[in-house]
């Protein structure tokens, strides 16, 4: 089996919730990333997030968020990850190819959008090898937006 037939998104439920909460990335990514515990949290109070786990086979093995607003033409990755053991590894590509895929599905979706903190480890190489690129633009944060268009 290759890694991206063995990958899928799972809602995240009270018996599985445990185990996503204790998946971390390596202490040199915690900068780039909110854990799984704060951003369950947001999603709870945040009508728009829509957050699943990522598996490969039965084990849980990332997160991810997304921000979603029919109301517009775009659709935003809120959180993205995977767990440092499994990194490396062709799951987290499948994983984003899965979240493309769901996103093509959502009304009026004509964009994906993200964004990276510009630092050496940061994951904007990543995004690039999915087809996102850099727009120029920056949030308050100083994060940069990186876009993908969907259609």
């Amino acid at each position: 089996m290759t890694h991206s037939e063995s990958v899928t998104l799972r809602e995240i439920t009270v018996e599985t919730y445990g185990p996503i909460l204790k998946l971390e990335v390596s202490d040199e990514q915690k900068r780039f990333v909110a854990s799984n515990a704060v951003s369950i949290a947001q999603a709870y109070f945040e009508e728009r997030a829509w957050f699943r786990g990522i598996y490969a086979g039965d084990t849980p093995i990332g997160f991810a968020m997304l921000d979603v607003d029919p109301a517009k033409p775009e659709y935003y990755l809120w959180r993205f990850m995977i767990d440092h053991r499994y990194q490396g590894r062709g799951y987290g590509y499948a994983a984003m190819k899965l979240l493309i895929e769901h996103v093509r599905t959502l009304p009026n979706a004509k964009e994906f959008i993200t964004s990276v903190v510009q630092a050496e480890g940061g994951p904007q190489g990543f995004y690039e090898k999915l087809g996102f690129y850099l727009t120029g633009e920056y949030y308050d944060d100083g994060e940069a937006v990186m876009r993908l268009e969907l259609g």
